[in-house]
């Protein structure tokens, strides 16, 4: 096996690394997202509308959710697979910008996925919007090769166009729906539904080429709706779609308690984690109730909750009532890099620094965004670290031993401590009380949505799941983007998750 970020700095994509061949995979023209251009952020902007003139996801999806079952779909929403008790799966979150981060993840997710019998995507399939015209180059074209069903949950992003282009690829060619009624005017509703972004007139016009990239019947999956679950061998998966603003509406809150119900081990996949960046975001359930709360219930023996829309990895082994459930974020399947270093030190629900996983690790992060700025801001002399004096100077704010195994010591100069803190590197929750300024929000909210990058390493992962009666193996592989770990993809975490 090849060596991980935690062995060694080439494991991590450092140094002189020879580049992978997925280039090889990418259309010849690729679209780049920048997060900090105003036409992008326009037309992404149902988001921020949903959270100041009242949120319609969830009237929209109850629609969609009638129309699947007038055409078909099961009541129940549960989809019944004909797995053995032994089988292994994927897991692959925030995928779908079609650039060279996304085709960099492919190479080593065919290697390890290979023989694995379904892929559940966790949120954000198509970015900028969702719109059905992006399928081509950022879903069929770079799983072509995967030769077994695809199973997604929507992401907010693929809300921006109310989900049009998600339920027609997922959900059996799903139709349009039809036009509400206009809304009163000089209200809330009518002014949202004035400045909402919607589909363009003649949106997918070329699904039915691109879906001939897919069209093997080992391929072909069809989804109940937006939210589902999967019997699978002796495990029941359940998707739950979030919405624009992270919640669920009480249609499907009501669903996903009923769902729960019963002795069959689950795992949850959702595209908001309920533990994340050191925080505890339990996802409230309108009408009252979260979604941990139908989690935590020992009637429900869930035993891992797995979310996508951060754009890294993260786990919680979190013990709850004497049992281990595994919180895990997984969103590092394709989209620009959302920063670990900017991660306090972890101290949360019994969750220390020695039971807490992330990669990249915070060291790596810092030393990706250091020379990621550097470069683009011109100071590459003041703003360049090397993923050792990144390391040295993480391990000093935060108290925390080193990733990966030290090298020679490294002098951490005036230099090197402003930068990290320019660059919003977590501290000691004590010392982030005294120290309240507000760098770290800023630089996650408004510098690192910017930061795509096009060579490597990209610290992007996928997650593969092995199955048995007895226990679930999760594994967290890496893809750089290099063609080490094109060839052998490392294994960057690894636990064991009991069933019975």
């Amino acid at each position: 096996m090849s060596d991980s970020s935690r062995d060694t700095a080439e494991g991590a994509g450092w140094g002189a690394a020879e580049r992978g061949a997925y280039e090889r995979l990418m259309p010849t023209r690729v679209e780049k997202i920048s997060w900090l251009d105003p036409r992008m952020l326009w037309a992404a902007r149902n988001g921020v509308l949903a959270s100041w003139f009242g949120d319609p996801t969830g009237r929209t999806r109850s629609r969609w959710v009638a129309q699947r079952a007038a055409a078909g779909a099961p009541a129940d929403k549960v989809i019944r697979r004909d797995d053995p008790d032994r089988f292994s799966f994927m897991v692959i979150g925030d995928t779908g910008e079609g650039d060279a981060p996304q085709y960099a993840v492919m190479p080593g997710f065919l290697k390890v996925g290979q023989d694995t019998r379904f892929t559940v995507l966790a949120s954000d399939v198509i970015y900028p919007v969702g719109s059905a015209d992006d399928y081509g180059t950022k879903f069929f074209r770079p799983y072509q090769d995967y030769r077994a069903p695809i199973y997604a949950i929507p992401g907010n992003h693929d809300w921006y166009e109310d989900l049009g282009g998600f339920m027609r690829v997922f959900c059996d060619d799903a139709p349009p729906l039809a036009p509400e009624p206009a809304p009163r005017p000089l209200t809330r509703a009518w002014l949202r539904s004035l400045l909402w972004h919607r589909p363009r007139r003649h949106d997918g016009q070329r699904l039915d080429e691109v879906r001939k990239l897919r069209s093997a019947p080992a391929q072909q999956a069809v989804q109940p709706g937006p939210y589902w679950a999967i019997d699978a061998g002796p495990l029941r998966i359940i998707g739950i779609d979030t919405g624009l603003l992270g919640t669920l509406d009480a249609e499907q809150g009501a669903w996903l308690r009923e769902v729960s119900q019963g002795p069959r081990p689950k795992i949850l996949v959702t595209g908001s984690p309920l533990y994340v960046d050191g925080e505890h975001h339990p996802c409230p359930i309108d009408g009252g109730g979260t979604v941990d709360d139908v989690v935590r219930d020992p009637a429900h023996h869930y035993v891992a909750a797995i979310g996508g829309d951060i754009h890294n990895y993260q786990r919680y082994p979190v013990d709850v009532d004497g049992r281990t459930i595994q919180y895990v974020v997984s969103g590092g399947g394709g989209a620009f890099m959302h920063a670990t270093h900017t991660i306090p030190r972890v101290d949360i629900a019994g969750v220390t620094e020695d039971t807490f996983r992330c990669y990249p690790l915070r060291g790596d992060s810092l030393a990706f965004y250091s020379r990621l700025y550097g470069r683009r801001l011109r100071l590459r002399r003041f703003f360049t670290l090397t993923d050792a004096e990144a390391a040295a100077v993480v391990g000093e704010r935060l108290q925390i031993r080193p990733g990966r195994a030290p090298g020679p010591e490294v002098r951490i100069t005036r230099r090197t401590r402003l930068v990290a803190g320019l660059l919003g590197t977590g501290r000691r929750p004590d010392k982030a009380k005294r120290f309240r300024l507000p760098v770290r929000k800023i630089y996650t909210q408004l510098f690192s949505p910017s930061s795509a990058t096009y060579s490597p390493p990209f610290f992007k992962c996928f997650l593969r799941l092995d199955v048995t009666p007895e226990s679930v193996t999760l594994r967290c592989h890496a893809a750089t983007g290099n063609l080490a770990q094109e060839l052998d993809p490392p294994v960057e975490d690894e636990v064991t998750i009991a069933l019975t």
